[in-house]
C-alpha cells in the first residue's frame, strides 16, 4: 500500500522493525497475510507445502513494520513476527537559540 501521506518526524524516529517466521507446512493458503498485509511485505509462493497449499513468501523483508497484523490473521498460527531492536535515528540538527536581543534603551523624556 502506498501512503500518500509521510510522518513530520521521520527523520528523527526509527520506524519499528519486525522480522517475519513463516511456518509453510502448516499454511493451509487462505492468503489473509498476504492480502491484509498494510506493507505488502508478503506474496504467495508458487511452490506447495506438503498440504498441496501455497504458503507466502517475503517480498521485501525490510519493509516490514512489526504491526503483526499477518500474525493475528493467520487462521493455522503459521506466522509468528518477532520485534527487530532499531537503533535511533540521530536527532536532526537543531539550531542553537540565542540569547533574546536587547531591549533598545526607551527615549523616554527626562523630568526637569
Amino acid at each position: 500500500m502506498k501512503l500518500w501521506r509521510k510522518p513530520l518526524d521521520k527523520d528523527r524516529v526509527a520506524s519499528p522493525r519486525g522480522l517475519i517466521h513463516i511456518r509453510s507446512v502448516w499454511c493451509k493458503g487462505c492468503r489473509y497475510c498476504v492480502v491484509f498485509c498494510p506493507t505488502q511485505v508478503l506474496e504467495l509462493s508458487s511452490d506447495f507445502n506438503a498440504k498441496g497449499y501455497h504458503y507466502p513468501i517475503l517480498k521485501d523483508a525490510d519493509g516490514c513494520v512489526d504491526c503483526k497484523l499477518c500474525e493475528r490473521l493467520c487462521p493455522e498460527y503459521s506466522i509468528v513476527v518477532t520485534s527487530i531492536a532499531t537503533a535511533a535515528r540521530p536527532a536532526a540538527r537543531s539550531v542553537e537559540a540565542s540569547a533574546p536581543p536587547e531591549p533598545a534603551p526607551s527615549q523616554a523624556p527626562a523630568e526637569a
